[in-house]
């Protein structure tokens, strides 16, 4: 009901050609680079493409904490050498609930590490410069100016797939957001949308990725974790306005698929890419799917006028308070990509390895949950 209220170490196929100097710390497997070898390509608008079966040298910037951790296990899976580059402050790999310790020491065995700050600009130039990655992953990348150290290092790189973010549409009535779709350089996503110009600019064979917003397990965003908290501990959930909003999440492991799906793709070459779940739903909707998902009664929701409160620093709710939700359907049409999970099987699977076994990122804050729950009693008083 509503109520509402005004590491073991990895043998190269081939011998290594380079090696590090003292500067580079390695933690882990030591990064080895194996010589180049023939690879069937394609040629298109003066970029070399290769195909996605051909194994690569993919370096991934960031990749230990929710993205990476399941893009990296798939792109080890298919027999590519996987390397994150990270400032080493957490473990580069992490075992998941149920993954056998066999499975968990081969996957982490094959994945190398280069530890490093990328905005360190001149260790990443002078330190890449003595690889030959095929293929980037950036996963954590914000800013162009962070990326050029990179395009400079590897000038023959063949693929550089970037996380970017549905954030940078400008807002519209006419929904939902396609990639051709104007996009807002005031964003706080600026720094993607000038990070995609520059990989244009730069003639390299890029492709980017715009989630909506992400969901799964590990997530260190507050998205499904926001509303399981307060599902546990049996409070009613606070939504803005109506609750009639219409959003879109997609689960992280169909995610990482979409990342694996560019890779070497001609098709792909220079594209923008939606990617996030089939179906939309509303604030309310999703509420009461957390609480399906999660084994918890409906959930009491309390609709609230943001604009009554003053929240200070403090974030009330976990997604923007508006309409917000973009097509795949060109995904689907040039990479052969789909979702696997719905939401409640998304929301579930999430809970079943994270939440409900008494995981998460950050402990409950019922501080503007209490500030909009106690004006509700004043009023009805």
């Amino acid at each position: 009901m509503a109520r509402l209220i005004t590491h073991a170490s990895l043998k190269p196929a081939l011998p290594s050609k380079q090696t590090f100097s003292s500067s580079s710390d390695f933690k882990g497997t030591r990064l080895a680079v194996p010589t180049k070898y023939k690879q069937k390509t394609w040629q298109r608008q003066g970029v070399v493409l290769v195909t996605a079966s051909s194994a690569k040298k993919i370096l991934i910037m960031g990749g230990t904490r929710f993205i990476g951790v399941f893009l990296t296990r798939l792109l080890v899976k298919e027999g590519h050498q996987v390397t994150l580059f990270t400032r080493g402050k957490a473990s580069i790999t992490q075992q998941l609930p149920g993954e056998s310790d066999q499975e968990y020491a081969d996957f982490s065995s094959k994945v190398l590490h280069l530890k490093g700050d990328r905005q360190d600009f001149d260790f990443v130039r002078t330190t890449l410069a003595t690889t030959d990655f095929d293929t980037v992953y950036d996963i954590n990348g914000r800013e162009a100016v962070e990326v050029e150290p990179i395009l400079d290092a590897l000038p023959k790189l063949e693929q550089y797939i970037y996380c970017s973010s549905a954030g940078v549409y400008l807002k519209s009535d006419q929904l939902p957001h396609f990639e051709i779709d104007a996009v807002d350089p005031k964003s706080r996503h600026k720094g993607k949308l000038e990070t995609e110009s520059l990989l244009d600019k730069r003639g390299v064979n890029w492709t980017s990725i715009r989630p909506v917003y992400i969901y799964g397990p590990l997530n260190y965003n507050p998205v499904e974790e926001w509303f399981f908290h307060r599902l546990k501990a049996g409070r009613p959930i606070p939504i803005p306005n109506s609750g009639l909003q219409v959003t879109q999440l997609g689960h992280v492991k169909d995610l990482a698929k979409a990342f694996v799906a560019v890779l070497g793709n001609e098709k792909a070459s220079k594209q923008v890419y939606n990617i996030s779940g089939s179906k939309y739903v509303t604030f309310n909707g999703l509420a009461k799917a957390c609480a399906k998902a999660g084994g918890f009664p409906e959930p009491e929701i309390v609709h609230y006028n943001p604009k009554e409160f003053d929240f200070g620093k403090k974030k009330a709710f976990p997604f923007r308070d508006q309409h917000f939700f973009a097509s795949i359907e060109k995904a689907t049409r040039e990479l052969g990509w789909s979702p696997e999970f719905d939401l409640i099987e998304g929301l579930t699977d999430s809970y079943n390895l994270d939440f409900g076994r008494g995981t998460y990122r950050k402990p409950a804050d019922f501080s503007t949950d209490d500030m909009i729950l106690n004006r509700t009693l004043v009023l009805q008083s």
